[in-house]
């Protein structure tokens, strides 16, 4: 009776009578097959975009590894044919090459692997409809980590940082905390610093005016909060709002109860320089809790 050979890895079974005095050479062979085929590592080198991955029936082949390692210089996208068809596999494959890489067995399905990247894949050995299936592309991973960091995010979390459209009505508390870019380095920030540096670059507050005569000109894309000191003597301000941008003001605050303010424009100036648009601009006079608004209308 001749040897045949078993479905997936090609290791030969001696026919009964068969290899009298020669069997030990065959069941070495075989002993090496199956080491490969639990625990060897091999090197694929790939050319151009095609590569035939081979098991061949009592032979040391490369099909046969457990691990493939691939490397080489392919042309672009390199198509990896596991073959036979009819034959099971299971393999953890790493893609050390600049390209990708597409593996298959029949029409069943194929599996890519990315340049640079690992996966753990099976053959199904289904004939001309076989399929290559990623194992590793429906992980459940209970406490993933990332060079050594576990990862606590939920599922939904992660969601939402991938871009969730469902928007919630949870109120923002000034311990919140708000993930911002810091440099190319990701990092968390309470939302009560971003309002402490929104608030302080948001309006220019000038040192306080203290002149009896004097003029404020809005010179950036800010707003301006004004203080005049009046305690030692009148104070005439001008307010050369001609420069104001859209969507800026003017907040001037008399900080003492004494001597008067004058609040007054350019004689030039006459409103909000904005071209055609409707705005105005308010100039607030704090003298205690009384306010006094100056508003200059632009039709």
């Amino acid at each position: 009776m001749a040897s045949t050979y078993t479905s997936n890895i090609g290791v030969e079974k001696i026919g009964a009578g068969e290899q009298a005095g020669t069997w030990g050479t065959t069941t070495n062979n075989n002993l090496d097959i199956l080491d490969r085929a639990i625990n060897g590592v091999g090197a694929i080198t790939l050319s151009g975009t095609t590569h035939t991955l081979t098991t061949s029936d009592g032979t040391l082949s490369d099909g046969g590894f457990k691990v493939l390692v691939f490397g080489g210089s392919p042309s672009g996208t390199n198509t990896v044919t596991i073959s036979p068809n009819d034959q099971d596999k299971f393999y953890v494959v790493q893609n050390s090459t600049s390209q990708s890489i597409t593996f298959t067995q029949g029409s069943g399905g194929n599996v890519g692997l990315a340049a640079g990247s690992k996966k753990i894949i099976y053959a199904d050995g289904a004939g001309s409809g076989a399929a290559v299936v990623d194992v590793t592309s429906a992980l459940d991973i209970a406490s993933p980590r990332i060079a050594g960091t576990a990862v606590s995010s939920t599922a939904t979390e992660l969601n939402i940082v991938d871009g969730d459209t469902s928007a919630g009505t949870t109120a923002v508390a000034a311990s919140d905390g708000i993930v911002t870019n810091d440099g190319g380095t990701m990092r968390q920030t309470t939302a009560a610093t971003f309002s402490t540096y929104f608030n302080a670059n948001l309006v220019t507050v000038p040192s306080a005016i203290t002149s009896s005569s004097a003029t404020l000109t809005p010179s950036s894309a800010q707003s301006i909060y004004q203080k005049v000191d009046t305690s030692s003597n009148n104070v005439a301000l001008t307010l050369a709002i001609g420069s104001l941008a859209i969507g800026q003001y003017i907040i001037v605050d008399k900080t003492s109860s004494s001597n008067t303010l004058t609040l007054s424009y350019p004689s030039n100036s006459q409103g909000v320089s904005l071209g055609s648009s409707a705005s105005f601009a308010i100039a607030i006079n704090q003298n205690g809790s009384i306010f006094t608004f100056v508003e200059s209308i632009k039709y």
